[in-house]
């Protein structure tokens, strides 16, 4: 049952999260919000929906090993696993914004992340703020920047009736809802039962679940031939994550941490992740990521799975 529950749940979140999605921006449209807003405010946030709600309810029923281990295991599965496919599909062009902002802010809120939580084992409600705000500022900086700058966005832009667009608001709330139910109740469970920590359930089962929809959406951009999809979207994803989804978490409930092995072990690859990144994007080609990329990348998150079953 608790596998069925985490299948369930998982579904659930997936659909979710999309339908989520789609009311975000059928809203934003009607509303006549520019499509550079909607891309770093609304559908970061939706896209980051399953992350923010299992990480919320895992830390307010007592898993705050649940919650943290899902944000950095989904971090890490978005550049190893996410990314690494992707490539194997197909070529992506890396950008000269990427390692002028976008990397050089997902590695300072990870290493935020790691001072904050890496001492006093607890990511209190002012270092939450610290963090949300942090992200404010960012998105700030990000709409003066690249206000006048053209952006790739393949959002549909066709009119949507308001009842569809409150229909599918209202389903993919109750399908987030339901879906961090059931998948919290059946990761536990199985935790229990296997007699590993919530931990490990966390950075595996759990993130690769919630990063399902930008794995999605990252093959369909492939198949389409779109470049929507992007490193720096990913890497968004993952600033999002820890600024947006601990921040929030912690600000509602300090989040303290029970089992070391996520300050010893899962922030060490969440970094050395992160940092490898920046040398791939320049060797052995430039600014360009491949299939021979892809499979170093998958290689790593292979020995990620491996060592935190096994080792840790």
């Amino acid at each position: 049952m608790n596998v069925l529950y985490i299948i369930i749940g998982l579904v659930f979140l997936i659909f979710g999260g999309d339908w989520l999605l789609k009311a975000s921006v059928n809203i934003s449209i009607k509303l006549k919000i520019s499509k550079i807003v909607i891309g770093m405010t609304v559908v970061s946030f939706a896209t980051s929906a399953p992350e923010l709600i299992v990480s919320i309810k895992s830390a307010l029923e007592g898993y705050p090993d649940l919650a943290l281990g899902n944000v950095i295991g989904s971090n890490i599965a978005n550049l190893a696993l996410v990314l690494g496919f992707t490539t194997c599909l197909g070529k992506i062009d890396i950008p000269k914004s990427f390692y002028k902002i976008d990397w050089p802010m997902m590695m300072f809120a990870s290493l935020l992340l790691y001072i904050f939580i890496g001492f006093d084992l607890v990511l209190s409600q002012i270092e939450g703020i610290l963090l949300f705000a942090l992200l404010i500022i960012f998105l700030i900086y990000l709409l003066k920047t690249k206000a006048n700058t053209p952006k790739e966005e393949n959002l549909k832009t066709t009119e949507t009736p308001f009842s569809k667009t409150v229909f599918l608001l209202l389903i993919g709330g109750i399908g987030l809802w339901g879906g961090s139910e059931l998948l919290i109740k059946g990761a536990v469970g199985f935790a229990h039962t296997i007699g590993i920590s919530e931990r490990i359930i966390g950075v595996t089962i759990v993130s690769i679940g919630t990063s399902i929809p930008e794995l999605a959406a990252s093959i369909i951009a492939i198949i389409k031939r779109e470049k929507a999809i992007s490193l720096g979207n990913l890497i968004g994803s993952n600033i999002f994550n820890i600024l947006a989804v601990l921040g929030i978490t912690s600000i509602i409930t300090p989040i303290r941490v029970k089992d070391l092995h996520i300050v010893s072990h899962d922030l060490y690859w969440l970094l050395a992740v992160a940092g490898v990144i920046l040398p791939l994007c320049f060797l052995p080609k430039r600014l360009t990521f491949g299939f021979k990329e892809g499979i170093v990348l998958l290689a790593i998150y292979c020995a990620f799975i491996y060592f935190t079953v096994f080792y840790s």
